[in-house]
């Protein structure tokens, strides 16, 4: 069949299976997400990070020693090259946005192993999880004017990245917090950034190289950026009195509500619902609470409005709208939402490259030409073959 027949079904590879997985399954449908089999709303708010980690790499979660054993392995990995500072302070320098600062210096963790001229995929998997918390947190700290903290081996994978942040270290509800929402993001199917590293991966490139190219993916705001725009959505209203008034007139205006509606899931996505309780215990003992009260009022307007307004779809809402909440009452500006993001999901991108390099097949997909055809090139001018 011809690319017209097909445009309403394959534009942007929908419905289209380009590979198996063990790692993640996203069911639209029904509103259920499995990470290795386990459901997100199971694993993610009581798991340990380093334990995720270890499952998604591994396909296992692992005993009491391994945990230990792989979380001290990863913590050993935290250093960055003298390469990567210098990179980082450039980029300070002139203001780069975090997420550009953090493709910069990817790629530099290759360096860790000039000494050694075998790559080892996974040596290279692991060295990513454990940097990304040190290159977005000492980073922060430089375009601040600060100097980036020490690298400390004796805190976990979410407290340190807070502890990177901040240079203090933080109280166990702050830990367990970020950590909830890192292990939510871990990893969500065949998304852009993932597709993107396994692309690259399985043309036998280096999986430095792939999770690179991952960042630069989600760096694009139809990807990674809109936690951002969903928080400045309840700021602008500001207080619950003028939820519905604000949010009328952005659907009249036939603007988009950020953190609402997503591609895949056609009920409410089932992050927002591990994050929305994360947001709730952690607002409950901590954070600015009328800020919390009034997301709640701008969600349950928004909710209303759109099925008002669209009845025939289902909007609901999605993980970028407590992402955001949450990462705010954290203490992170809307700037490093995106980057952040990158800290969780790399788990999800380094596993997918070494299930990718198991398969060992070349990711090559046909495209249907749609252009000219009989042009003929003579002296310089360009005319209409027969």
């Amino acid at each position: 069949m011809r690319w017209r027949e097909y445009e309403g079904m394959t534009q942007g590879l929908d419905n289209v299976v380009a590979t198996s997985t063990r790692l993640s399954h996203v069911d639209g449908e029904a509103g259920r997400l499995t990470l290795a089999g386990y459901a997100v709303e199971n694993l993610a708010p009581y798991a340990s990070f380093e334990e995720v980690a270890y499952l998604l790499l591994h396909g296992r979660l692992p005993s009491p020693s391994q945990h230990r054993e792989f979380s001290e392995d990863l913590a050993r990995r935290r250093a960055l090259p003298r390469a990567a500072i210098t990179v980082l302070q450039e980029a300070a320098a002139v203001g780069a946005p975090p997420i550009d600062a953090l493709r910069m210096t990817a790629p530099l963790l290759s360096l860790g192993r000039a000494q050694n001229s075998n790559e080892d995929p996974r040596e290279d998997a692991i060295t990513a999880i454990a940097c990304f918390p040190t290159i977005v947190g000492a980073y922060w700290r430089m375009r601040n004017g600060k100097a980036p903290v020490p690298v400390r081996a004796d805190l976990g994978h979410a407290a340190y990245y807070l502890h990177q942040l901040s240079g203090e270290e933080p109280p166990v509800e702050r830990a367990r917090a970020m950590e909830t929402y890192l292990n939510t993001v871990c990893d969500h199917g065949l998304n852009a950034s993932t597709f993107a590293a396994r692309v690259i991966v399985s043309t036998r490139s280096d999986v430095i190289s792939a999770i690179t190219g991952a960042v630069g993916a989600l760096k694009g705001p139809l990807h990674g950026g809109a936690p951002g725009p969903a928080l400045d959505m309840v700021l602008e209203i500001g207080a619950p009195e003028r939820a519905e008034s604000v949010i009328r007139a952005k659907l009249d205006r036939g603007e988009r509500l950020m953190g609402f509606g997503h591609r895949i899931y056609r009920v409410r996505d089932p992050r927002a619902d591990v994050l929305a309780e994360t947001a709730e215990r952690f607002y409950s003992s901590g954070g600015d609470r009328s800020v919390y009260e009034l997301a709640r009022t701008v969600e349950a307007t928004a909710l209303r409005l759109l099925r008002e307004r669209k009845p025939d779809r289902r909007l609901d809402t999605n993980v970028e709208f407590y992402t955001a909440l949450l990462l705010h009452g954290l203490g992170l500006p809307a700037e490093l939402f995106t980057a952040t993001f990158a800290v969780g999901r790399v788990v999800g991108w380094a596993a997918h490259c070494l299930e990718q390099l198991g398969e060992g097949r070349l990711i090559r997909p046909q495209s249907e030409y749609i252009g000219s055809t009989g042009l003929v090139y003579e002296r310089g001018a360009v005319r209409m073959g027969r």
